[in-house]
């Protein structure tokens, strides 16, 4: 059996006297997609954030593709090149253009020079509809090109996982679907995801694995079959009536 690309054992992680991280193990396929659910709160956002190096663990190990990427002494910009996130707030320098804003981080950690990056940058902007906006600025686009943008920028440094906060929390309804169809086809052509949504039936459709985060554990996991269709927790449950009561599954 392949070893998972991703293994996190017995991840801690406390703010004083708050516990947010409690214990989490989770294995993560290659080329698989895990949905994070849950309240807010829960702790799904900051565990996306201690995968990517945003954030220090207290408890426990991760693992990416065997090699340890948590404790004292890690390159967080080695790690950043390999574990890409994309955070509901887009981020991008608004002083600079669409190229600008895909190109400064791998001109600046050295991942190509600037006239690869700007190949690698136009190339993705193809891939994900933006090309023609290349040389616009943050504030003359929407917020789902905004976000797509946010993804190409996030490609450009070629990693091997992509961690994905609520990408769609910020956008306007009607702009939900063009993220949501990116994400889609990236899932499509074989990228490892960990996301965290509050769009369920999106989660139902494009996850391998969806976890249910209570108080800071993963308290059911499963395919979505099992985790939408019979959940077995009472908290997994409820937090499921609300979503269906609210429309968002």
């Amino acid at each position: 059996m392949a070893r998972p690309l991703i293994e996190l054992e017995g991840i801690g992680k406390s703010y004083g006297t708050f516990r947010v991280i409690d214990g989490i193990d989770l294995d993560i396929p290659r080329h698989s997609v895990v949905s994070l659910i849950g309240a807010s709160g829960s702790g799904k956002s900051t565990l996306l954030r201690c995968l990517n190096g945003l954030e220090d663990i207290q408890q426990g190990e991760i693992r990416l593709d065997g090699e340890v990427i948590s404790g004292l002494g890690i390159d967080h910009v080695a790690l950043r090149r390999r574990v890409g996130m994309v955070f509901q707030s887009y981020n991008l320098f608004p002083h600079m253009s669409v190229l600008g804003n895909c190109t400064v981080a791998p001109v600046i950690t050295g991942a190509c020079g600037r006239e690869e990056a700007e190949a690698r940058a136009l190339a993705m902007l193809e891939r994900v509809g933006m090309r023609d906006k290349a040389k616009a600025f943050p504030d003359q686009l929407s917020g789902g090109q905004q976000q797509r943008v946010a993804i190409a920028r996030t490609m450009i440094m070629q990693p091997e996982v992509l961690l994905l906060d609520e990408i769609t929390s910020a956008l306007d309804p009607e702009l939900v679907m063009e993220v949501l169809d990116l994400v889609r086809d990236l899932a499509q052509q074989g990228m490892t995801m960990l996301l965290t949504t509050h769009e369920m039936s999106f989660a139902r459709e494009i996850s391998d694995k969806v976890c249910f985060l209570y108080k800071g554990r993963i308290l059911e996991e499963g395919p979505p079959e099992q985790v939408f269709g019979a959940p077995r927790e009472a908290a997994t449950q409820s937090f499921l009536r609300r979503v269906t009561a609210a429309g968002r599954l």
